[in-house]
């Protein structure tokens, strides 16, 4: 339909096109085309024939001084055969010249012609061409206006990607790690799949559902497995998408939206970060809040105007509930809130596990593990991680992923890369080795921190170095105790550059702010102080501009927040107190510490458990003996992993035909623990040939594998034996009719 509306549109504008070429033409080359062509005269010989009574009639183009004319060719020849002729007049004044001749007889007409032969063209250029092109641009307009598929003026539709014909592919199971999150949301599939189990006890199903969650939490990934397990058309909007620069837009694709979804029914609509068009009414500056009002309003309206058992559902995602409308929130609008929060230690290991699907991981790697070192990570960040790990892994050019590589991973996503060329002068590493070595001796020795794992004076990302530490397991709670030992190890850095160093230095600053942090929250927040008491100081979660006032307006007397800031001071110097003294008592230690960070650059495992426990000359008597030993575990550990990848292999190459075979099909192989498909193991079809010519040392590679494999060391055999059994009816259906006629030989 559309090719047939454009090819119309170009049939009339050619068509256009001709009528102004043909009119032109027309005019500028018309008279090329006649027939008889006129003498051209001098005026010498246009006198001359004037005197003697040859010019029969004369018109004198004034703005050209040009004239055009007939002529008798000699006195004797009629006025029927005079010929016609032009002439260019150079002379005086042409009307005197002619009145002179006045008394010809033959002369029956001469004239003097004001107006431009060219008239008809400056007409056309001022006036008829402007008029035409006008048209021409209102038709093209109005085409492009009429064409459906054109969006130059329907910014009042929605924006929303429907999914309908391709409906998401997601289902639960690629949803790990929010188990709860899953189940509230069977219910909604449930409703959309059978709604009539519903109708019939008289249920309503919930008209909306708000995801609520940190961002990487998988909102939106649930709302696309809700939508790919009921199979129903699928419409996707940002909450910025409704608001314009037009007033009123926003209302409107409210509304397109909304009918769009009635008319594909049962569907689901989804709009992410709704908080861009669902924050709260009645403050604001400027038109274009009144304007997200007014679309704030319209989808008030449209989701208390559903039908009951319409079939239509709404599916929310925000990390901003507090800032939300409570008309927006009420039930009959959205009536359920599900908290998709960071996974635990178990959901952890879930994600894992779906983000490794497809990845070659080493034998060695312990999934468990790496989630118990990634305490806070969503599941964004642990999707991130795995992707790093196998760039990593292709960086080195290896085939399996190990915890060497996942690790390196891990610290990546925490600090940033590694920057190893930053050059730093031998002050400035003393400075960060003593810094660093601070943070670890006074986590160490404090009996609420956690435990140290690492400490590296490389560059990482933003930051000079780092210490690594890690809780042993998930928290949900921080005591006091705990949140007093975290301000000291904030501060064990700067503590150390007073103690070892010539002065203080910058490098502290994220330390102090983080520390400020948390003893300010300990007493306007958490009440963890006598002086003020069990009292909240400010609003949870207050923020101007954001639906709730057009400032910030403390509830409390400035003789409160003087006791505010004195109980942080307080605080902060307490911690400093606990840090000068564990650093102050140990300053041997860290001499060695520090020594040891300038030499290495990066500490962990035994050699950092040697340094802070005070074992480290013990720890160097058998530092070879422990290296070696974990070379030799580290050795062990890469042939275990390629022993687990041959047997991958002879394991895949068993599926093979027999060699000399008919056929190549391989059938489907049902997935591995490492998820390796054939073209992952084959690589081509060189790799193909090569394990084909290979059939026959599958049972050197089984035997090599230490596992017994005995049962299938006759595979092929028993395949041959199969085919040959297969084969035989064919043989000695073909055999017969070579039999007879042998017989028949015989007897002639």
């Amino acid at each position: 339909m559309e090719k047939k509306r454009n090819s119309r549109n170009w049939i009339i504008y050619g068509l256009l096109l001709f009528i102004l070429v043909a009119l032109v033409s027309s005019q500028l080359f018309g008279g090329l085309f006649n027939r008889q062509q006129p003498d051209t005269l001098t005026t010498e010989e246009f006198v001359s024939h004037l005197k003697e009574d040859r010019i029969v009639e004369v018109v004198y183009n004034a703005s050209t001084a040009t004239l055009t004319g007939s002529y008798l060719e000699s006195a004797e020849t009629a006025k029927e055969d005079a010929k016609q002729f032009t002439s260019t007049w150079i002379g005086t004044d042409f009307a005197t010249t002619m009145q002179r001749s006045s008394a010809n007889t033959n002369l029956e007409k001469w004239d003097i012609d004001t107006t431009d032969p060219n008239a008809w063209l400056s007409t056309l250029l001022t006036v008829i061409l402007p008029i035409g092109l006008i048209l021409l641009v209102v038709f093209i307009m109005f085409n492009m206006f009429n064409n459906t598929n054109n969006k130059q003026m329907q910014f009042g539709k929605s924006k929303a990607k429907k999914a309908h014909e391709e409906r998401p592919t997601t289902k639960f199971k690629d949803v790990a790690g929010i188990d709860e999150a899953v189940e509230e949301l069977h219910e909604i599939k449930d409703f959309l799949t059978n709604p009539q189990r519903y109708v019939e006890l008289g249920a309503k199903i919930p008209h909306g559902v708000i995801l609520v969650g940190p961002p990487g939490t998988g909102k939106t990934l649930l709302a696309k497995a809700v939508a790919g397990e009921a199979g129903v058309p699928f419409f996707s909007i940002s909450g910025s998408d409704f608001v314009e620069m037009f007033v009123g837009v926003g209302a409107s694709r409210v509304r397109d939206l909304f009918e769009e979804a009635k008319k594909a029914s049962p569907s689901i609509i989804f709009i992410d970060e709704i908080d861009a068009v669902g924050r709260q009414r009645g403050a604001g500056l400027g038109g274009g809040h009144d304007e997200r009002e007014q679309t704030l309003n319209q989808l008030l309206v449209e989701m208390d105007g559903f039908e009951d058992h319409q079939s239509v559902i709404l599916i929310a995602a925000t990390n901003r509930v507090d800032i939300l409308d409570p008309a927006l929130l009420r039930p009959g609008r959205f009536d359920r809130q599900i908290v998709v929060m960071r996974p635990d230690l178990k959901g952890r290991e879930q994600i894992l596990k779906v983000h490794s699907e497809g990845k070659p991981l080493a034998h060695s790697v312990d999934l468990e593990k790496l989630a118990r070192m990634t305490p806070g990570f969503t599941g964004a960040d642990l999707a991130n991680l795995m992707n790093e790990a196998a760039l990593l892994t292709a960086r080195k050019n290896k085939k399996l992923i190990t915890m060497l590589e996942l690790s390196e991973a891990m610290e990546r996503e925490i600090a940033g890369p590694e920057r190893k060329t930053r050059v730093m002068t031998e002050k400035e590493r003393r400075t960060i080795a003593y810094h660093e070595a601070g943070h670890a001796v006074v986590g160490h020795v404090l009996e609420h921190s956690d435990p140290v794992h690492k400490i590296s004076i490389i560059s990482r990302g933003q930051a000079l170095g780092y210490t690594l530490s890690l809780p042993e397991e998930d928290k949900f709670l921080s005591s006091r105790n705990e949140m007093l030992d975290d301000l000291a190890v904030f501060l064990g850095g700067r503590v150390a550059e007073e103690i070892f160093c010539d002065d203080i230095t910058t490098g502290a600053s994220n330390d102090l702010e983080r520390a400020t942090k948390t003893a300010r929250q300990m007493v306007t927040r958490y009440g963890m102080t006598e002086a003020l008491g069990t009292q909240v100081y400010g609003e949870a979660n207050h923020e101007v501009f954001l639906g709730r006032d057009y400032s910030a307006t403390p509830d409390y007397s400035e003789a409160t927040a003087q006791r505010i800031d004195e109980e942080v001071a307080r605080i902060m110097a307490r911690a400093h107190e606990v840090a000068h003294k564990v650093l102050e008592e140990r300053k041997e230690q860290m001499d060695l510490m520090v020594s040891v960070l300038i030499d290495r650059e990066t500490v962990e495992g035994q050699a950092l458990d040697a340094l802070l426990n005070n074992t480290w000359e013990e720890y160097l008597k058998n530092e070879d003996e422990i290296l070696a030993k974990k070379a030799e575990e580290e050795r062990k550990q890469i042939e275990d992993d390629e022993r687990h990848a041959a047997e991958e292999r002879a394991r895949q190459l068993s599926m093979l035909p027999p060699p000399g075979s008919a056929s190549m099909a391989i059938d489907a192989p049902p997935p591995s623990k490492q998820n390796v498909t054939l073209e992952d193991v084959f690589k081509g079809k060189a790799d193909l040939d090569e394990l084909v010519q290979d059939r026959l040392g599958v049972e050197r590679i089984k035997k090599e594998s230490d596992k017994g494999l005995d049962t299938e060391s006759t595979a092929g055999e028993v395949r041959d034996e199969q085919v040959a059994k297969e084969e035989a009816p064919e043989r000695e259906a073909a055999e017969k009719p070579r039999e007879k006629r042998h017989a028949k030989n015989d007897e002639k």
